[in-house]
């Protein structure tokens, strides 16, 4: 296999081979695994929002699954795909849906389908974190360059994911600790990349503690901050750390008041800034303002100002801390214990939920905005957005959907879950969430080759489908029972497995106003129905469907099915 840049494109070995066209499945909802209450709405294209999804499937036929409502809807996709690192075996030791140790040109290929859907399925002001490793890293930005285009990267992202350790350090070479997060925008222009401050020690320049600071300013007097921090605070202990602690407390406590001095450039301030700084070094020792409406105040001394520590002092986590300007170097977050978040078992895939909480900071504002991971996993990315009050979709393809996904946020939403950032948050429960199976497909080939519906299928389910594949909604009327879908205000789609004679097709036609067209998909119809109505038009399943897709086969396998009239065992998934 060989790689090369050819004007700015990564090429491999299958990129450009015709693909066939991915089946729009549908997704079946299993009332039974329905958790807590769930809360619809509107979304910001146009279409209906169910609620929070939980769904179990292959994700590219999740994805596809998902364009006809939500394409343009989602505000931050955060997913950690396989590393492609060899590894045969998920993060418990046990056989996985995916094979994380995939030939490089089919990790490749199989990662540009999902990013040409995700890149669909964005708002116009959304954004989306790809977390790996340096085994695709690279590779995968240049994929993302090409289909976001390059002017739409934001950041690469270092992660320090790991320290070293007896274990991991016997072996040569330099050990690695990092890991990579590619922050794209859907479009660059339009993104609101929220300001994030993280914690740091407090800043020892900031030296000058202002005594009568509650007088006006012109009575102002200046000591140092430790002569400051002497006269106001009586220690218990003389253990250093004790000291450090304390100190750091009261310089955050009294960030208002300590402050240190700062040049003025006289190109770069403003002219009324600069003038004061003239006025300032002609009246040595004299503290001078400038009053300027709708921002702060300028105070300036012997030519320089005056810098408050205030404006480095945050609530992060509910807490006040000192802090600083978030960088595309994150080494804040801890990785360690996070093995009990979510009271799930994860252990080489998990990824801490103030990570994503980040992430998910950074590009969302709104109780509105949709999170999405399509490579779900141990449930990480859905528990942090309920906890923060987004609404979310999850998608997983093993069993991990059950015995990690949705056991997770069955706790996140009982209030059980007090682990991650349950505590910062102050979660105590709430909220609900759907769950869905990725339908299997619609036709299945007989032994005698020929393709048939598929018998999972009931009429419901066939109707659903059959608009999803039309490009219709599906969305059954209560008074005429052949309007089972609609494309606009006035054409319909009617699917049904009974015999459709001339009789049935005349009733039909009697109920439509003459403005109105129907698309009939049926197995068997009298051959006198066919071009009766101009206004109705005639399709037979299953051969309307053929050439299409690659009908009959799944790219995934289901270890727990359960579709409607299928029986769940209910133990364990009460909510």
């Amino acid at each position: 296999m060989s790689q090369k840049l050819n004007k700015l494109e990564l090429t491999w070995i299958g990129k450009d081979d015709e693909r066939p066209a991915i089946e729009p499945r549908i997704l079946v909802e299993n009332p039974a695994l329905a958790c807590g209450e769930v809360e619809t709405g509107t979304l910001p294209n146009g279409k209906p929002w169910p609620g929070n999804m939980l769904i179990h499937g292959d994700n590219l036929l999740a994805l596809r699954a998902l364009e006809e409502n939500f394409t343009g809807a989602i505000k931050c996709i955060y997913i950690d795909p396989p590393y492609n690192t060899g590894a045969r075996i998920d993060s418990d030791g046990k056989d996985i849906g995916y094979e994380d140790g995939l030939e490089h040109s089919t990790w490749l290929n199989m990662m540009y389908r999902r990013f040409e859907i995700l890149h669909k399925l964005l708002r116009e002001d959304g954004a989306l974190f790809v977390h790996l490793d340096d085994n695709e890293s690279d590779y995968c930005k240049v994929i993302l360059d090409e289909i976001f285009g390059r002017e739409n990267f934001m950041n690469r992202v270092t992660v320090d994911a790991r320290s070293p350790s007896a274990f991991s350090t016997v072996n040569p070479g330099m050990f690695v600790a990092s890991e990579y997060i590619l922050f794209y925008a859907r479009n660059r222009s339009k993104l609101v990349e929220n300001r994030i401050r993280t914690p740091r020690n407090p800043d020892y320049a900031y030296n000058k503690y202002i005594v009568d600071f509650q007088r006006p300013y012109t009575e102002w007097k200046f000591i140092p901050v430790s002569e400051a921090f002497s006269q106001n605070v009586t220690l218990r202990s003389n253990n250093p750390e004790n000291i450090l602690k304390a100190y750091n407390k009261f310089i955050i406590e009294n960030a208002d008041r300590i402050c240190r001095y700062t040049a003025i450039s006289d190109s770069g301030a403003g002219a009324k800034v600069v003038e004061l700084k003239k006025q300032s070094i002609a009246n040595p020792n004299v503290l001078l303002r400038l009053e300027r409406e709708g921002l702060d105040d300028v105070y300036v001394i012997n030519g320089q100002q005056l810098a408050f520590y205030s404006k480095n002092v945050q609530i992060i986590d509910g807490q006040l801390q000192a802090s600083k300007l978030l960088t595309d170097i994150w080494t804040d977050i801890a990785w360690e214990g996070i093995a009990k978040e979510g009271d799930v078992t994860f252990r080489r895939g998990k990824k801490p939920e103030r990570l994503v909480k980040r992430c998910i900071e950074l590009s969302t504002s709104s109780e509105e905005d949709v999170v999405l991971d399509s490579f779900l996993g141990s449930g990480t990315t859905s528990a942090v957005a309920h906890k923060m009050g987004r609404r979310w979709i999850g998608i997983e393809l093993g069993e991990h959907a059950y015995t990690h996904s949705y056991h997770r946020l069955r706790r996140v939403i009982s209030g059980d879950d007090n682990s991650g950032i349950s505590k910062t948050q102050k979660w105590h429960g709430g909220g609900g969430f759907r769950f869905y199976e990725l339908a299997p497909s619609l036709l299945n080939e007989d032994k005698h080759g020929n393709f048939v519906i598929n018998k999972a299928y009931n009429a419901d389910m066939l109707a659903a489908a059959m608009a999803k594949q039309e490009g219709f909604t599906y969305q059954p009327s209560r008074e005429q029972y052949w309007k089972q879908g609609f494309s606009s205000e006035h054409d319909f789609i009617f699917t049904t497995t009974e015999f459709l004679t001339v009789e049935s097709l005349q009733h039909m036609h009697e109920q439509m106003a003459e403005d109105e067209s129907l698309l009939i998909c049926c197995t068997r119809f009298q051959s006198e129905c066919n071009n009766r109505f101009p206004n109705i038009t005639m399709k037979k399943i299953p051969k309307m469907l053929l050439g299409r897709c690659e009908f009959g086969r799944d790219d995934y396998s289901l270890n727990i099915i359960a579709l409607p009239e299928m029986e769940i065992e209910e133990d364990g998934y009460d909510c």
